[in-house]
C-alpha cells in the first residue's frame, strides 16, 4: 500500500528526446507530438503530477544530456515514482547504459517505467523479455549512422573543397556565402602577423604571450567568444580577457592555414562512445594549398619554424642569445652550446694566512663543444672544449659581414660571379658542410702539445642565401721595421703568457697545500691535549 501511495503523491516524469539525425524522419519523432503522445497516455491511464523533460538535439549515445540527468538525480532522490517515453530508443542508443537504468537503477529504487511503442511495462515482467534485442537493434542504429556520417565526412575531406574542421582557426572567418570558405578577420590577422613579426625577431612564445598580455591584446578564447563563436562560445573565461599563454602561442606559430593551406583530419576518434578527440599523427593529416587568403607569407612562415626549431632561451642576463643553435664544433660536428651567468663563475684563492677568499668573474657568456660537456658528465672524455666567447664570436661574424659588404659595393660583378660558380648543393646544406670535415678527419682547431700551451682557433662564418665567401685580400708588404716591431710583440706576448702560466702553477699548488692542511686541522679532535 505505501508503494501505491508513493506512486500516487510523487512526479511521473514524461521523457521526450530527439537528436539531429531524428529530426530528419519526419514530424513522428517531434519532441512537440512526443509530449502530446505522452501526455495523452498518461491522462489516459491516471497518472498525474505530471513533468516533461526535453532533451531537444541530443544523441542517444550519449548519456550526459541535460533533461536526463534531471530525470536522473529525480529518480534518486526518490521524487520521480514513473518513468514514460514514447519508446526504448528515446532512452538511448547504448544497449548497456540503457539496461543499467531500466533494469537495475529503476528497480531499485521501485521506478514504473513505461515504454508505450515497445510495450514494456515494468511491473509485468513478461513485457520486458525482449528489452535487449531492442536495445542492441538501438544501438546498431547508431554505429550504422555513425559509419555514414564518418565516410561522408572523409570524402568530404579528400576532395580539397572543404574543412574538416567547423571552426576556422584564429584570424580567420566563415565565409557567410560560403562556409567551406574562410575570409581574413583584420583585427585578429593584425594580431597574428605580429606574432610572427616577434619570433623572427627571436623572441619565444612566453616573451610573447607577457607583450601580448601587457599590451592588452585579447586572448583568442575571449575574443571569439564574446562574438559567439569558437569552441568557447558560451564557457570562456571572462574575467581574464588579455591571459595569454605561451603554449597557444606556439600552436598559432605552427599552423600552415596561415600561408593559405587547409589541413584535415587533425584529429580523430576510434568509437562513436569516444567522448575526448585524439591528436592524429602529421603523417595522416590531408593538406591542400591555397584554399584561402594567407595571412602571413611562406617565407616569413618558413623562417618563423626554422627559428622555433632552435629554442633561445631567456635567461639570467635577461635576453636570448642570437647565435644559439648557429654554433657547430668543427672537430665532431654537434652543436656548441652556449653557458650565461651574470654573476660569472666564483674563483677561490687562499691569501698567506691560508684564508679562502672568493672572486666573482666578469659575467660569462661563452659556447663549448656539447660532446666535451654531456661526455664529463658520465666521467668521460669526447673532443675537447674549443670555448669561444659570444663576444669573440659577435666580433668575428661583424667583421665578416663588413668586409664582405664593403668587397661587394666595389667589386659586384665579381661577387655575382662568384656566387653563380658556387654549388647550389651546398649552399642548401651549409651546416652539413661542417659535419662531413669529421669523416674527412679535418682538424680546425689545433690540440695542445702539452699542459697550457697555447691553442690557435680557427672560426668559419656562414652567411645566409650566400654560404661561406672568402672576401680576396692582398697580402700585407711590411716594411723592415714594421717586420721587427711586430716580432718584438710576439716574443713580448710570448714571455708573459709563460709568466702566467708559471705563476698561476704556484698559485695552484699552493692552495692545494693550504687545503690538505685546513682538512687536517678540521679531522683534529676538540680538547685535551
Amino acid at each position: 500500500m505505501k508503494r501505491k501511495k508513493e506512486r500516487v503523491n510523487g512526479i511521473t516524469a514524461l521523457y521526450e528526446r530527439l537528436s539531429r539525425d531524428d529530426d530528419t524522419a519526419g514530424d513522428s519523432n517531434s519532441i512537440i507530438h512526443q509530449k502530446q503522445m505522452l501526455e495523452d497516455y498518461a491522462v489516459k491511464h491516471g497518472f498525474t503530477n505530471l513533468v516533461h523533460f526535453s532533451d531537444d538535439g541530443w544523441s542517444g549515445a550519449s548519456f550526459d544530456r541535460p533533461a536526463w540527468n534531471r530525470l536522473v538525480e529525480g529518480v534518486k532522490n526518490r521524487q520521480i515514482t514513473t518513468v514514460i517515453a514514447k519508446d526504448l530508443s528515446r532512452i538511448g542508443r547504448d544497449h548497456l547504459q540503457v539496461g543499467f537504468f531500466t533494469d537495475i537503477l529503476f528497480r531499485e529504487k521501485e521506478i514504473h517505467f513505461i515504454a508505450i511503442n515497445n510495450s514494456i511495462y515494468s511491473d509485468h515482467q513478461e513485457t520486458s523479455e525482449f528489452d535487449p534485442f531492442l536495445n542492441i537493434m538501438n544501438e546498431w542504429y547508431v554505429r550504422d549512422t555513425s559509419k555514414k556520417i564518418k565516410t561522408l565526412l572523409k570524402a568530404r575531406g579528400n576532395s580539397g573543397k572543404a574543412h574538416t574542421s567547423n571552426i576556422p582557426p584564429y584570424g580567420y572567418l566563415k565565409d557567410p556565402d560560403n562556409p567551406d570558405h574562410w575570409i581574413i578577420d583584420e583585427e585578429a590577422a593584425e594580431v597574428v602577423r605580429r606574432i610572427y613579426r616577434l619570433t623572427i625577431e627571436g623572441k619565444g612564445p612566453y616573451e610573447i604571450a607577457r607583450e601580448l598580455a601587457e599590451d592588452k591584446v585579447e586572448r583568442p578564447s575571449y575574443y571569439l567568444g564574446k562574438k559567439g563563436i569558437g569552441n568557447h562560445a558560451t564557457n570562456y573565461d571572462q574575467d581574464n580577457p588579455y591571459m595569454w599563454r605561451g603554449n597557444q602561442v606556439a600552436a598559432l606559430i605552427a599552423r600552415p592555414e596561415y600561408i593559405g593551406k587547409t589541413v584535415n583530419f587533425r584529429t580523430y576518434k576510434n568509437s562513436y562512445k569516444d567522448k575526448k578527440t585524439k591528436k592524429a599523427d602529421k603523417e595522416d593529416w590531408v593538406i591542400f594549398d591555397g584554399t584561402q587568403e594567407p595571412i602571413i607569407d611562406a617565407e616569413t612562415w618558413e623562417l618563423a619554424q626554422k627559428l622555433r626549431t632552435n629554442v633561445r632561451k631567456v635567461n639570467s642576463i635577461g635576453e636570448p642569445n642570437v647565435l644559439t643553435g648557429k654554433v657547430y664544433c668543427a672537430d665532431c660536428g654537434a652543436a656548441m652550446y652556449n653557458h650565461r651567468n651574470r654573476n660569472g663563475r666564483v674563483k677561490t684563492y687562499y691569501t698567506a694566512d691560508g684564508e679562502p677568499r672568493y672572486q666573482k668573474a666578469n659575467p660569462e657568456d661563452a659556447f663549448e663543444c656539447s660532446t666535451y660537456n654531456l661526455s664529463r658528465q658520465k666521467y668521460g672524455r669526447s673532443c675537447s672544449c674549443h670555448h669561444i666567447s659570444t663576444k669573440a664570436l659577435r666580433k668575428i661574424i661583424l667583421e665578416t659581414i663588413q668586409k664582405t659588404c664593403s668587397y661587394v659595393s666595389l667589386n659586384e660583378r665579381e661577387f655575382v660571379e662568384a656566387l653563380q660558380e658556387a654549388s647550389v648543393a651546398q649552399n642548401a646544406a651549409t651546416t652539413e658542410a661542417i659535419r662531413v670535415r669529421l669523416e674527412r678527419n679535418e682538424k680546425r682547431v689545433h690540440e695542445p702539445s702539452g699542459s697550457g700551451a697555447e691553442r690557435t682557433a680557427e672560426v668559419e662564418v656562414y652567411l645566409n642565401y650566400i654560404g661561406q665567401f672568402k672576401v680576396p685580400e692582398e697580402p700585407i708588404m711590411m716594411t723592415e721595421e714594421e717586420r721587427i716591431a711586430a716580432e718584438k710583440a710576439a716574443e713580448k706576448l710570448r714571455r708573459k703568457r709563460e709568466y702566467n702560466r708559471k705563476y698561476m702553477k704556484k698559485i695552484r699548488e699552493k692552495s692545494k697545500r693550504f687545503k690538505e692542511v685546513g682538512g687536517r686541522h678540521h679531522e683534529q679532535p676538540h680538547g685535551g691535549v
